[in-house]
């Protein structure tokens, strides 16, 4: 039984901590190599990972999906640790007023502003792209970009300063709720057990008692 809890609560770390890396913000420092627009299809298994259509427009099965093609140095722990180049689609897709809550409705302009950074690696340009979501090439799932912006170097550091409050607040949020749970416990739970316990405690004295007295009156028809 204790293999079994603690096996469900290695899930839910692995589906908090899987969530939490899919929606939160990350930078990556990257190159944009080109932009471009497919014709896309989606399948049961990727639909949950796209946005809604761009705003105004109508959702359906299959839409124009705006990417962007970037050579990006490899990032890992949400940018702290940066490694090699490696290339990197993203796209570019609305979020709207929908989960998560980016609130982006620029696709359009993003588009282009990815268009004027492109650059080659003999002249490189490097940009910081802002996005949430995973790369999963077996089901073509890309992440989205929210926001592009030039840098000086592929060496610049962005420290992620949403999430580190992100989770400042959560620790604080979750200390907070253990603080109200302890006091809860200490002033509802506890008494109401000491209550039940004191209950069943002269539940059971009282019918030792009446066995005491049944055995009693039994033995004295017996000697009759």
């Amino acid at each position: 039984m204790r293999r079994l809890f603690l096996a469900i609560r290695v899930l839910a770390i692995v589906i908090v901590v899987g969530f939490l890396h899919y929606v939160l913000p990350q930078h990556d420092i990257a190159r944009v190599t080109g932009t471009e627009i497919i014709r896309t299809d989606f399948s049961s298994w990727n639909r949950l990972f796209y946005a809604q259509a761009d705003s105004g427009n109508v959702s359906g099965e299959t839409r124009d999906l705006r990417l962007i093609n970037t050579s990006r140095r490899a990032s890992y722990l949400f940018g702290l640790i940066r490694g090699g180049e490696q290339v990197m689609v993203y796209r570019n897709e609305d979020t709207g007023w929908i989960w998560p809550p980016f609130f982006k409705f620029d696709s359009s302009d993003l588009q282009a502003q990815a268009g004027d950074l492109v650059s080659t690696s003999a002249a490189p340009q490097w940009v910081v792209v802002r996005h949430y979501g995973w790369r999963n090439r077996f089901f073509s799932i890309y992440p989205n970009a929210t926001a592009i912006w030039p840098v000086a170097g592929s060496d610049v550091r962005i420290i992620p300063w949403f999430n580190i409050f992100f989770f400042i607040f959560l620790a604080v949020g979750w200390g907070f709720v253990r603080l109200m749970w302890r006091q809860f416990r200490q002033r509802t739970v506890d008494p109401a057990l000491n209550r039940a316990g004191q209950t069943w405690d002269g539940i059971e004295a009282s019918a030792t008692t009446n066995r005491g007295r049944m055995s009693r009156w039994f033995a004295s028809w017996r000697r009759k």
